[in-house]
């Protein structure tokens, strides 16, 4: 594996600029990185590809996903930012019991004994992992699985989120950016807080801004960082992570959340990957606390949905190297 050299810190005063590479190389040893590692460009950049699955719940009369109680599964891990940011909100939309969830192990394992390949597994029991069960609704060994029981020759990443129907036995969507979008308003007959609304007419362009450069800086930017195979763009992509942070935190010593004073999906979006570096960065790397984090995590309301995240972000640190 390619070593590659930690950049020189960029003036910002956030305070973990190591964190990016140690935690998404670590990953690389225990195959985390084994379905992304594809997605390297000629340049030695990491270039994520797009979800497959992306069909849309709707309450359209010809829509062959309605938004019916009790007919769709979340499948999730904990370990995954993009798949706890439906988790997120699946509670805050007050949406638990309308849609089943459901988390795999936090570490990658082998999927089959007939290859190598490595990916998202459930555990044989409740008590093997913390917060993974098994799969009792198709009987699934791995995520894998579930991808070929929807699509029998499908050849792309093996991913979470998945939004499974029960009904037709098939993924809706694998894409967590459309999956919030759907949480957000197409089951509000049946959610338990449907005034709650994350993506307001009026900030949807303010939103729509800020989310494209958390995404590409901060959320997919940590990817960016760590699968990096050469030393420029693995500096480029740290210099526009810690920028990027920069401006958080400015924004945050202005007003109360990242958008203005109203909590938002661009809120969610940016706190399931900061409370990993936090968390990481603290207990891990022993560096001291983010003057960035705190100031969102104590804003965020209700502080209560996001409690299941944080605690098995805690779980899946246990597993990282303490050196």
């Amino acid at each position: 594996m390619l070593c590659l050299r930690s950049p020189p810190r960029f003036k910002s005063t956030f305070p973990f600029s190591d964190f990016c590479y140690n935690y998404y190389h670590y990953k690389l040893l225990v195959g985390m990185a084994r379905s992304s590692m594809d997605e390297i460009s000629d340049t030695g950049a990491f270039v994520r590809s797009a979800s497959t699955f992306r069909n849309g719940i709707s309450s359209d009369p010809n829509s062959p996903f309605p938004p019916e109680s009790g007919r769709y599964h979340l499948y999730v891990s904990y370990a995954c930012p993009w798949a706890s940011r439906c988790l997120a909100y699946l509670n805050i939309k007050g949406l638990n019991k309308a849609i089943s969830f459901s988390a795999v192990k936090p570490i990658f394992e082998r999927t089959k004994e007939s290859d190598e390949y490595k990916g998202w597994v459930f555990p044989d029991s409740e008590t093997e992992v913390p917060g993974a069960e098994p799969d009792r609704l198709n009987g699934a060994k791995s995520i894998r699985e579930l991808y070929e029981i929807a699509s029998a020759n499908y050849t792309g990443k093996y991913t979470v989120p998945v939004l499974w129907d029960k009904k037709l036995k098939t993924i809706v969507n694998n894409e967590s950016s459309e999956i919030i979008r759907m949480f957000n308003t197409e089951f509000n007959n049946i959610a338990e807080n449907p005034s709650i609304d994350l993506y307001p007419a009026d900030l949807k362009a303010l939103i729509d801004e800020t989310n494209e450069w958390i995404y590409d800086s901060i959320n997919n930017g940590v990817y960016k960082c760590g699968f990096a195979k050469k030393q420029e763009p693995h500096n480029e992509a740290s210099r526009q992570l810690f920028e990027a942070l920069d401006k958080c935190e400015n924004l945050l010593s202005k007003q109360r959340y990242i958008c203005g004073h109203t909590l938002t999906e661009a809120d969610v979006r940016l706190f399931v990957t900061l409370i990993r570096f936090d968390e990481a960065s603290a207990n891990t790397f022993f560096v001291g606390d983010s003057s960035l984090v705190w100031p969102l995590l104590i804003n965020l309301v209700p502080i209560f949905v996001f409690l299941v995240i944080v605690s098995f972000v805690r779980l899946l640190i246990v597993a990282l190297p303490s050196s």
